[in-house]
């Protein structure tokens, strides 16, 4: 059972890895279905009507190299869960692709606040004087995927160890 659900995370995570850069296109291409979403997901005091395509093409630019580190973090995880589905459990790759992943998901909990607070600054830049935004947000949600982003430091280590005892347990045998 674990190996199939190894292989669905892998697969998962491939398909993210294609479907995404294909939506960034898709929404490129469809800036005012971009605008949509994000004002929609923003919910932000702003005057959206003053927002200029300039605007929307800058905040999918910084919302690329947001997705970006998320993605990237994906391509890590693939690499695991394809080799924990291999039965390749205990080695020094996976430690380093699981801690890699970890590394970037801290990153994107990062990022999070600081990508809304750019936006709003990017979206509220044309307002008048005394009507620009300046927002920041960081929640629970934040908290938690840092938190989670250590665990799975924690755990790349205990791979490495787990590795090196399963070697010295196959020079006894």
């Amino acid at each position: 059972m674990n190996r199939q659900f190894s292989q669905l995370i892998a697969f998962g995570c491939i398909a993210m890895l294609i479907a995404t850069p294909v939506a960034a296109l898709y929404l490129l291409i469809n800036i005012e279905v971009f605008a949509a979403m994000a004002r929609s997901s923003l919910h932000l005091p702003i005057q959206w009507q003053t927002v200029s395509d300039m605007q929307w093409y800058s905040l999918w630019l910084l919302t690329l190299f947001y997705v970006a580190t998320g993605v990237t973090g994906l391509y890590f995880l693939r690499r695991a869960f394809s080799n924990f589905a291999k039965r390749e459990l205990f080695n020094r790759s996976n430690s380093r692709d699981l801690r890699l992943f970890s590394v970037f998901v801290f990153a994107q909990a990062l990022a999070k606040p600081l990508h809304f607070s750019l936006a709003s600054m990017l979206l509220s830049m044309n307002h008048p004087a005394g009507q620009k935004v300046l927002s920041i947000s960081l929640g629970s949600g934040e908290i938690k995927v840092i938190a989670l982003a250590m665990i799975l430091w924690v755990m790349s280590d205990l791979l490495v160890n787990a590795s090196k005892l399963e070697n010295e347990n196959k020079q006894f045998i």
